[in-house]
């Protein structure tokens, strides 16, 4: 099956991934214009109202940025929907995407026929984040277009399977978009990621490093000083399983090699879950592929650096099947 149409002309084969508070307009849009689908959680516009505002913002200065480069337009963008039932903002915030006609809705803790119904009254799309098959097959039954296959490393809430044992599997059930997510940080993993089955790949973590990216320069910093050995795989702060910067979990005075397990019926995403808390606000998601991120930059000069090594691998895979 072909890529839908939204997903066919973008620069590499790449969509960054939305993250809690991280992620805001200055980023998405970096992102679209460098040639990636740029993305946020829905509950990072805050109050409620504020998510019009973000969706009017986006949508014009990238309206305006491709009449003005009708050679090398934006690429689309997306919003994240938690789907969890403690997510009382959903029907509101759908909604919004409705009206502001978002391109690219990500689910992710649930699905809803009703959602996706709602998307694709317009044309919108829908991708479901998965970490295994059940969840794989429950959301396509329910109406999703494609699959974002969280695998072992990737930051926020991951999951724990190899990406070559889950896209493996995927791939013979279904056909359609399919993104990986999982310790990718370079060009050539993105190519990895095709080579193995995934139609685009999915970058998180070392966005947080770039200039637009909505975190403090601690955190950057750490981003760029950690390697895969500093994080921790926990579900102690959420009631999902995560992965987090270690460091940054002793700084709250927490003993990182000792992390009580939680209960999932601890999950709270009302309104946009507890940000004054300080599992929010001072322990700090990340993905295990860090480790490839040396030095803070743009989103622009980073999607050209994944460009060029994306296309450094491509060729050189082409030259070794053809050696």
């Amino acid at each position: 099956m072909a890529l839908p149409e939204i997903l066919q002309n973008l620069r590499i084969p790449l969509i960054g991934s939305p993250m809690f508070i991280v992620s805001t307009p200055d980023l998405v849009i970096a992102q679209c214009k460098a040639g990636i689908v740029g993305s946020f959680p829905a509950l990072n516009a805050r109050p409620e109202h504020v998510l019009h505002e973000w969706l009017d913002r986006i949508t014009t200065e990238l309206g305006e940025y491709n009449e003005q480069n009708p050679d090398r337009p934006a690429a689309p963008f997306a919003v994240n929907q938690i789907v969890h039932r403690s997510n009382n903002r959903l029907d509101h915030d759908v909604e919004a995407c409705v009206k502001f006609k978002v391109p690219i809705v990500i689910t992710s803790l649930g699905a809803r026929p009703e959602l996706n119904e709602a998307i694709h009254s317009y044309g919108g799309i829908t991708m479901h984040d998965v970490i295994d098959i059940r969840f794989s097959q429950k959301a396509l039954e329910k109406g999703a277009d494609g699959l974002i296959a969280v695998c072992s490393g990737a930051g926020g809430h991951a999951g724990r399977l190899s990406p070559f044992a889950l896209i493996q599997e995927i791939r013979e059930f279904f056909d359609g978009p399919v993104a990986l997510s999982g310790s990718i940080s370079t060009g050539g993993a993105i190519a990895a990621a095709k080579a193995m089955g995934a139609d685009l790949g999915y970058i998180g973590s070392a966005f947080i490093s770039c200039h637009e990216a909505n975190a403090v320069d601690s955190y950057k910093d750490m981003i760029v000083e950690s390697k895969a050995s500093d994080i921790v795989y926990t579900n102690l702060f959420t009631g999902v399983h995560g992965n987090y910067l270690k460091p940054s979990i002793a700084n709250a005075g927490l003993d990182p090699n000792n992390l009580p397990e939680s209960d999932p019926s601890k999950m709270n995403f009302g309104s946009g879950g507890d940000q004054e808390s300080k599992a929010w606000k001072d322990i700090w998601g990340c993905g295990q592929g860090i480790g490839a991120v040396t030095s803070r930059m743009s989103v622009g000069e980073y999607v050209d650096q994944l460009e060029a090594e994306y296309r450094a691998s491509i060729e050189k895979l082409v030259a070794g099947l053809n050696g």
